[in-house]
């Protein structure tokens, strides 16, 4: 793989989140950008590569098709996992690794041909063992949790694609999080609600229910066009052997689309605990001079008390308990009450979106959402509302700077 080549890549994301992808892939100058089911395809060259795993905040990780094509594996004359062992060991693998390098499979299945993903697991790490028996008369070691080169087989219907995933672990893992708790938000799901919310920066952010600071920082970062993976301390393709050093460490140290953030991000949480693992996080991902935090129960905000700025046209961002850990349906109830209380009070000029999967919880709130959509938070479909919070009578009370 010469540098100015085009690799074939797909990157992958949540459910919900694909055209918020496809539109930072565009932006970073990827071509033939095509959405996928959870993924977006696109190419690009090697410093594209690069600074897709540098700089995409909605992506989770970054797959290079070793092949720009797909291979049918159904042969009347052979068995389909014996197809499958060839055209694996029929790659060039010298072109990726070397005999001494680690490696490890990861198969995604969706066929009525291959039922079993583990099966097809051990038949292409066979067939990329015996390929290197037969070149070298050794097999490298496979290596699970670390290895050099971690190879994806994506097999759907009758054909496979292989490829090489450039991020190693996943992306969400941006290198700053030293503090967590209990169910903290994906930081790329994060992001992309922030997209979707159209998070730009010019103007203040709130989240008076922070937990340990994700939806806080990534917002930092995204003001300041900080790339969300330059706290990571490696990515898979730096072991690749056709690695760029010169060229990686010139997208690394370019800082020159960072800008300046002249607004406030504010976080409170009713939890000390929660704003103790927030400040941790805030600290180590470097933007605790845009963010500032508070220990208070979020009905009891007064932010001109707080000598905080006016909510008008400011972003407010929650994601609440969805209800596994309430005692009760009425503690629900009164919690998002409660949450749709202080928006209407507290928050009045501001713009508001919630994240729950808690459909009747959602109901308590009260107020008409604006725009509505499905989104998933791991396994959990979710609601993900937007409310305008107009001023109305209380105008004169809820702040005052």
């Amino acid at each position: 793989m010469s540098k100015n080549n085009e690799y074939r890549c797909l990157a992958k994301t949540f459910k919900g989140l694909e055209e918020v992808l496809a539109a930072e892939l565009i932006a970073l100058g990827a071509n033939d950008v095509q959405l996928e089911r959870r993924a977006v395809s696109f190419r690009g060259d090697k410093a594209l590569l690069y600074r897709a795993n540098l700089c995409l905040r909605t992506a989770l990780r970054i797959l290079v098709e070793i092949k720009n094509e797909k291979f049918k594996i159904k042969n009347e004359r052979r068995k389909p996992e014996d197809a499958l062992y060839e055209f694996v060991k029929g790659v060039d693998w010298s072109q990726f690794m070397s005999v001494d390098n680690t490696f490890a499979i990861d198969a995604t299945v969706y066929s009525d041909t291959f039922r079993n993903s583990r099966f097809v697991t051990y038949r292409v790490k066979d067939a990329v063992a015996d390929y290197w028996l037969e070149r070298a008369q050794r097999r490298p070691n496979v290596n699970t949790e670390d290895p050099d080169l971690r190879i994806n087989v994506h097999i759907s219907g009758e054909q496979v694609t292989l490829s090489l995933d450039s991020s190693g672990e996943s992306l969400h893992k941006r290198g700053y999080r030293v503090a967590t708790t209990e169910a903290p938000i994906n930081e790329v799901l994060a992001a992309g609600l922030l997209r979707i919310a159209g998070w730009d920066g010019q103007s203040d952010f709130y989240d008076p229910m922070c937990g340990s600071g994700t939806f806080l920082i990534e917002a930092a970062l995204m003001a300041r066009n900080i790339p969300p993976c330059i706290f990571r301390k490696s990515l898979a393709f730096e072991r690749w052997p056709d690695f760029d050093a010169e060229l990686w460490s010139d997208i690394y140290n370019d800082d020159s689309a960072e800008r300046e953030f002249t607004h406030k991000i504010y976080g409170s949480d009713a939890s000390f605990y929660a704003i103790q693992q927030a400040e941790k996080n805030i600290k180590s991902a470097g933007v605790q001079k845009d963010v500032e935090l508070k220990q208070i129960r979020m009905e009891e905000i007064k932010w001109g008390n707080e000598k905080m700025n006016k909510c008008e046209n400011a972003l407010v961002m929650l994601n609440p308990p969805y209800g596994e850990r309430l005692a009760s349906n009425k503690d629900m109830e009164d919690l998002y009450g409660k949450i749709g209380t202080a928006l209407k009070h507290q928050f009045a000029g501001a713009t508001a979106w919630i994240i729950s999967s808690n459909d009747a919880a959602m109901k308590c709130i009260g107020l008409k959402p604006s725009k509505k959509m499905r989104l998933l938070n791991g396994e959990l479909d979710c609601q993900f509302n937007k409310y305008e919070l107009f001023q109305g009578k209380r105008n004169e009370a809820h702040i005052h700077s």
